[in-house]
């Protein structure tokens, strides 16, 4: 039965234990009478101490005042009313009565005293209904207090993500530190070899291998990213590999395991953080992601020129394997990965091999090797009209309409689904970091060679040169993680900060041997500052507008395409650094054979050109370097408004609310 409201519009508390509510107070008559045992001075003196209760009168937690009194049935009386009602056995539970006043006859102390809101007078009268009718459900006392307490919803996703049960603050840092140990590692592992090559090739005794040191390393790193996202454990194996190596055959393959392992790093990474952080503070855990992975690029540089001047270039790669260890020890003992169901851990190896999009991953790896082989050998070993770079790209491009074709026709098995990829935000924040990664990769790669060349710097104090743009990378990217997570939206500052990077880009296309500090730095810390949204707002977009079974092979779509962008125009800025230094070279310095200036080296410029007693040749071959160097920023510029026509595409969403309800992701690192 369900009581009719009191005089002053409440409702009577539901006491779940007794079948009973208060005695007639104000006019409100009670529901039924009540046996002699439910008296003032007999069950509830005898049911409750004295020193909870002071007297025998209690007061109402809805707010009746002091003194009212409280009628309840012991358990014999419950048992004769139940047997009466055919209702179902319901066990008494001792009730816990609010704080009441010692004195009667003053008014009540109780914080409880305010009337409730419609909108809960209506919560608890459905509580009541469902209490009332647990019988005929099926719903036991249980289930119906957790329904009846749970809280209305707001429409608000991110309410739930965050009411959610993710880690607790200790555990979520503890696992936040093993993942950004990781992205640490795989940073300082893009950036500590640029220093060492120079040596590598003294030892190894080949120069013709270099580009592959690093494009091996990308290669597989993008082509396996969005399928081998597990095989995390290889960039160690990879390490080791490269840091044992007795040929430069052998360093090419140690970096290409190391790639596969790159892909289990950042996949897993970002998934891990999408479970551990809730989603409107996600961004600012992002901003972080950004800030290691900067501070690794400055480390990286300085930290290799160290090792290989003091120690040996060997340890730029044993150094990989105690970060490494502790990444995955923190990670394996503070994460606590969600419950397989049965069908997935009775699978058989052989059915999950065959669930993996290997044809997709083969024809990626043929598709982005033949792209990078024509991009490095057109215009240097071979002519751009040569069959040997026609048949390249021809290949390229079929392999890349067959990759299309197999993602269509496996559907959800494929390794981008397309239904995925035709998620607004999805594609354009694709478009957007391979055209901006391909942008900031060309600038790391080659401001450099123009500190190195140019200015005369050695490798260790072009690494201190490089403090600015990426010092400005750090503290931007901190920002701007800060204000998503406060605000909520992200595309604003987005298309600002790209902006931004757009116009620093164009100013460092001016670079020249005359620059002064000043726009030396200057220039780098604008490009900075607009980087720094750049590198984690596309993650935070993708995980908003997806749902948590798509969040793995989104965010893995996202860093193939941005290590795509690097391995890709890499490349061609390094094509028409090239192509630019030899034709200036032969029109400023017809004396000196361009191939000699390449193989020097940008450190031996000057030592090449004293040996063959052609220094006063150095001018012309300075000048040459630097209107090489500045087509391939020019590169960069192109991407970087690229990149901004692509932040027009993404669409409005704030991380406090996301798309739907769909966007509460349940935690699994708990």
């Amino acid at each position: 039965m369900i009581p009719s409201q009191l005089s002053d519009g409440s409702m009577p508390i539901v006491r779940k234990s007794h079948l009973d509510w208060c005695s007639e107070i104000g006019g409100t008559t009670a529901v039924a009478p009540q046996p002699p045992c439910a008296t003032r001075a007999g069950l509830l003196k005898n049911q409750y101490p004295a020193q909870q209760l002071g007297d025998d009168r209690l007061p109402m937690a809805n707010g009746h005042g002091p003194g009212r009194a409280l009628p309840a049935m012991c358990t014999e009386h419950v048992a004769a009313r139940q047997a009466q009602t055919q209702e179902q056995p319901i066990r008494p539970r001792p009730f816990q009565p609010p704080t009441c006043s010692r004195n009667p006859s003053q008014p009540s102390t109780t914080t409880e005293t305010a009337p409730r809101t419609a909108a809960t007078a209506a919560t608890a009268a459905t509580a009541t209904a469902m209490a009332s009718s647990g019988s005929s459900t099926g719903l036991g006392t249980k289930e119906v207090e957790q329904s009846a307490v749970k809280p209305p919803s707001t429409g608000d996703a991110s309410a739930g993500a965050d009411d959610a049960e993710y880690p607790s603050l200790p555990k979520a840092l503890l696992i936040l530190l093993g993942l950004f140990l990781g992205v640490f590692l795989v940073a300082l592992d893009q950036t500590i070899i640029g220093t060492a090559i120079p040596k590598i090739t003294d030892d190894f005794g080949t120069i013709a291998d270099v580009g592959w040191y690093g494009s091996a390393y990308l290669l597989t790193s993008t082509a396996l990213q969005p399928t081998f996202g597990r095989f995390y454990k290889g960039f160690n194996l990879g390490s080791l590999l490269c840091a044992v190596a007795q040929s430069s055959a052998a360093l090419v393959g140690g970096r290409a395991v190391a790639g596969v392992g790159v892909a289990g790093i950042f996949s897993g990474a970002l998934v891990i953080m999408a479970f551990t952080v809730p989603l409107r503070k996600r961004p600012l855990a992002f901003g972080l992601f950004g800030a290691v992975w900067a501070i690794a690029f400055v480390v990286g540089p300085l930290l290799g020129g160290a090792l290989t001047d003091h120690v040996t270039w060997r340890w730029c790669f044993y150094i990989n394997l105690p970060i490494g260890a502790v990444s995955c020890a923190v990670i394996a003992f503070c994460l606590t990965p969600p419950p397989k169901s049965r069908e997935e851990t009775e699978k058989p190896l052989l059915k999950r091999i065959g669930e993996m999009d290997l044809l997709g991953a083969a024809l990626l790896i043929c598709a982005v090797v033949c792209l990078l082989l024509a991009l490095q050998w057109g215009g240097n070993q071979y002519a751009w009209g040569d069959s040997r770079i026609i048949g390249l790209l021809v290949g390229f491009v079929l392999i890349v309409a067959v990759f299309v074709a197999s993602q269509i026709w496996l559907g959800e098995r494929a390794t981008l689904p397309p239904r995925i990829m035709r998620q607004r935000s999805v594609a354009a924040a694709c478009a957007f970091v391979v055209v901006f990664g391909g942008s900031c990769y060309v600038f790391m790669y080659y401001l450099p060679i123009f500190f190195q060349s140019v200015k005369g710097s050695s490798a260790t104090t072009s690494g201190i040169q490089l403090l600015p743009i990426l010092l400005g990378t750090i503290i931007s990217s901190a920002a701007v993680g800060g204000l998503v997570t406060a605000l909520g939206s992200y595309t604003h500052l987005l298309i600002g900060s790209t902006a931004l990077f757009a116009v620093g880009a164009g100013l460092l296309t001016t670079y020249s041997t005359d620059t002064s500090n000043a726009k030396l730095i200057g220039y780098q810390v604008l490009a900075g500052a607009g980087m720094g949204a750049g590198f984690q707002i596309p993650i935070a977009a993708v995980q908003t507008v997806l749902t948590q079974d798509d969040i793995a092979i989104g965010s893995a779509a996202v860093v193939f395409f941005q290590n795509l962008g690097g391995s890709l125009f890499v490349s061609v800025g390094q094509s028409l650094f090239q192509n630019g230094l030899s034709r200036t070279l032969r029109q400023t310095a017809p004396s000196i054979d361009p191939s000699t200036v390449l193989g020097a080296g940008a450190t031996e410029i000057r030592a090449i050109l004293g040996r063959l007693g052609q220094l006063d040749q150095l001018p012309a071959v300075l000048e040459s370097y630097t209107i090489g160097l500045q087509d391939a920023y020019r590169v960069s510029l192109a991407l970087a408004l690229a990149a901004f026509v692509a932040t027009l595409f993404f669409e409005w969403k704030s991380v406090k609310h996301g798309a739907d309800e769909k966007n509460v992701h349940p935690p699994v690192a708990v």
